[in-house]
């Protein structure tokens, strides 16, 4: 593509919707695009033990990996089984949805692959999405249809479950912990893990929904924290020690293209534009002070003045 970064400083592609994201803009950073040509870039996970960022581009059916030091790009799984999310445990390990064998994996030290989640009693899942770890060791994940309705992502197949999400325990239990959402798909804890944050990405408009996180991995009390009323597409996100949110988006007008940031409370406070929609987003680098951003068919990153929530969450 024809795109490239601004020349100027403090950027313009940086939008302060509201003072309080103002606090959160470094004058002297800019967007970057740090590699290019995959047909649909998802689940953006750091590595800081190797300074290196580790995505999937989903159709592509390759996970690719990016490194700081030398700037360079090279395959890191390939077949992936259409790996899409992507985090790590508290262990350090990869966790990875795949939607062609429609499960949820482990990436051992030694790289071999253990399998988390693939059924639920005794129902095959659909094609996990997206997912997180809370600091206790479980995992969460949700499972829209996506990978199934068609041979791109995935593999065509008659759905066995409802669009569902996820907890994994640390026993290694799979628990329903949240249904009747249109289509779940990213997810994400407030800093103190009492609110876990879905997006409803089929809902009029589009919905970021929040829960209260209860004992036993019990949610309870939903209601909309955010709509999409500009009638863009949120999709992953992820939340800084502030509580903020910060949503790829996009879909609809080409203006809505980039992450939009909301605050703990809803409230849309900031923007970076970007030239491709922006699936999924992840802190990372020294300081968990960059963001990368999966949009489309490239991979970008902006130096921001708060820091990621470790595990992902």
């Amino acid at each position: 593509m024809s795109w490239e970064p601004s020349q100027r400083y403090p950027d313009p592609a940086v939008i302060s919707l509201d003072p309080e994201f103002d606090q959160y803009r470094l004058p002297l950073a800019k967007v970057e695009r740090l590699t290019t040509g995959y047909r649909w870039c998802e689940g953006p996970v750091w590595f800081g033990d190797t300074r290196s960022l580790i995505w999937s581009d989903v159709p592509g059916n390759v996970m690719y990996l990016w490194e700081e030091v030398s700037g360079t790009t090279r395959v890191f799984r390939g077949p992936s089984n259409n790996g899409n999310g992507n985090t790590r445990d508290i262990a350090g390990r990869l966790l990875t949805c795949e939607h062609l064998t429609r499960r949820v994996t482990r990436t051992e030290y030694d790289g071999s692959i253990t399998t988390l989640a693939s059924h639920y009693q005794g129902k095959q899942l659909n094609s996990p999405n997206d997912i997180v770890c809370k600091s206790d060791g479980s995992v969460w994940f949700t499972d829209p249809v996506f990978g199934i309705l068609g041979n791109y992502e995935g593999e065509r197949a008659t759905p066995e479950l409802e669009s569902n999400v996820y907890c994994i325990t640390p026993d290694g239990d799979v628990l329903l912990v949240a249904e009747g959402i249109n289509q779940p798909n990213g997810l994400a804890f407030s800093p103190d893990e009492s609110m876990l944050y879905v997006v409803e990405s089929r809902g009029t408009p589009r919905h970021i929904l929040a829960l209260d996180v209860g004992a036993s991995y019990q949610l309870s009390n939903q209601r909309i924290l955010i709509a999409a009323d500009d009638g863009g597409t949120p999709d992953g996100f992820r939340v800084d020690t502030a509580g903020n949110l910060w949503c790829g988006w996009g879909m609809g007008d080409a203006s809505l293209d980039g992450v939009n940031i909301f605050n703990a409370s809803g409230k849309p406070i900031g923007r970076i534009a970007l030239p491709e929609r922006c699936a999924n987003v992840c802190f990372g680098g020294l300081h968990r002070n960059r963001l990368f951003m999966a949009a489309s068919t490239s991979v970008y990153s902006l130096y921001v003045n708060t820091q990621g929530m470790p595990y992902s969450r």
